[in-house]
């Protein structure tokens, strides 16, 4: 397949405009003003590929591939020239070359698309000597139960957008834009609460009801120290190592206890996701303070304690970006639902960040009597493009799979 940059070629980017809309809900009450979310868009382009540190939308299509039989370094070049080319134009808002549905690719809604290598790709790629020491399976820990059907991948596609039908026309679209190279393995769904176009919008909830994502690194600073490579080879720094984790939660018995025992296992109020030991959500918990009995006010083993970098660690910090499954419940089953966690995370290195917690919650973890991590995968995803800037990738890991020997 000969690239189709040079078609692409005078093609300009749809700017990210805000559409605003007066309404009026009756004589007596003020009149508002709106912004819509279907016009705003996520710039593709830039240092770091969009879809990492980007405020979370509602949606989410996490797809694996694997590569067809045949598909050689030359072979994954070209793709990567397609995808990184329609995946720009969709998130701009316009539509992808020899694409027949420019009406589907109109409303953005903060559409993001990530791709991620996963770590046989440089076997084939015949790369396998520059694949970073962390890129391999996380460790199987003694509570999990892992299901092949969501394993390792060699490919990765995190699709992401306040709007479910340009979601599934975005992910159409890229799974058909590859068949070619690459055929699915898995595809992991996942939602979020609705929000508004302020990225300062109040920390999403899981199943159980738990703010999720409250301790998550938020400034520039804290993200590059926790999520971006930056002494690495050149053609990894400014990319990072996205860790999958699928996570069962047994809402059934979760249900069943009373709201103190919930709030105690997890350390936090369900209201507001404050410590026990008081505040508001983003207070520092004080693990010192004792009750009337001379307790611990937050018990040692909560999910909150065990997940805290410890003081001499403090490099054990993760970049979460997490979404809720809901699916049918399995007919085989007891239980009345099938639900859990797509729990993505990006780091600099799993084996410092990702393992060494996750060793400590299956050690210990009041959560673990209902969760269970059924599917694991790595990947490293490479910094982010800019076509007209010569000091950046033109695509999608050009500066590994094309010219890493010169750069």
């Amino acid at each position: 397949m000969v690239s189709r940059r040079g078609f692409l070629g005078g093609t300009g980017l749809l700017a990210g405009v805000s559409a605003l809309a007066g309404c009026s809900a009756g004589a007596n009450e003020p009149e508002a003003a709106s912004i819509s979310l279907k016009g705003q868009v996520v710039e593709f382009d830039g240092r770091h590929q969009a879809g990492i540190a980007t405020p979370h939308q509602a949606n989410l299509n996490l797809v694996a591939f694997t590569l067809r039989p045949g598909v050689d370094r030359e072979a994954l070049v070209r793709l990567m020239r397609v995808w990184t080319e329609d995946a720009r134009a969709l998130c701009a808002g316009t539509t992808p070359l020899g694409s027949l549905e420019p009406e589907m690719a109109t409303s953005p809604a903060n559409l993001t698309i990530t791709c991620g290598f996963g770590a046989s790709l440089f076997d084939v790629s015949q790369l396998s000597h520059l694949r970073p020491d962390w890129l391999k399976p996380i460790p199987e820990f003694e509570r999990d139960q892992l299901r092949p059907e969501w394993g390792e991948a060699d490919l990765v596609l995190q699709i992401c957008c306040d709007d479910p039908v340009t979601l599934s026309h975005a992910t159409r679209h890229m799974i058909r834009s590859g068949v070619d190279y690459a055929a699915t393995r898995w595809m992991q769904q996942g939602f979020l609460n609705a929000h508004g176009v302020n990225e300062h919008d109040e920390t999403p909830r899981n199943l159980f009801g738990q703010k999720d994502g409250t301790v998550n690194p938020r400034s520039k600073e804290e993200i590059q120290q926790a999520a971006w490579i930056s002494d690495g080879p050149q053609w990894a720094n400014d990319g990072t190592c996205m860790v999958v984790r699928r996570i069962a939660m047994n809402l059934d018995e979760w249900e069943i206890l009373d709201r103190n025992s919930r709030e105690v296992s997890m350390g936090r109020t369900l209201d507001t996701g404050a410590p026990l030991t008081g505040g508001d959500e983003f207070a520092d918990p004080d693990y010192s303070a004792r009750d009337s009995y001379g307790l611990p006010v937050i018990d040692p083993a909560s999910h909150m304690a065990r997940s805290r970098a410890p003081e001499n660690h403090p490099e054990q910090v993760i970049l979460r970006r997490v979404f809720n499954y809901d699916l049918p419940p399995d007919p085989t089953s007891e239980e009345l639902s099938n639900a859990g966690l797509v729990f993505i995370c990006f780091q600099k290195n799993p084996d410092k960040q990702f393992t060494p917690i996750q060793r400590r919650l299956d050690e210990m973890d009041r959560l673990n009597q209902w969760i269970t991590h059924i599917g694991s995968a790595v990947f490293f995803v490479p910094p982010g493009t800019n076509p007209q800037d010569p000091l950046q990738d033109e695509f999608w890991g050009a500066g590994l799979l094309q010219d890493h020997a010169t750069r």
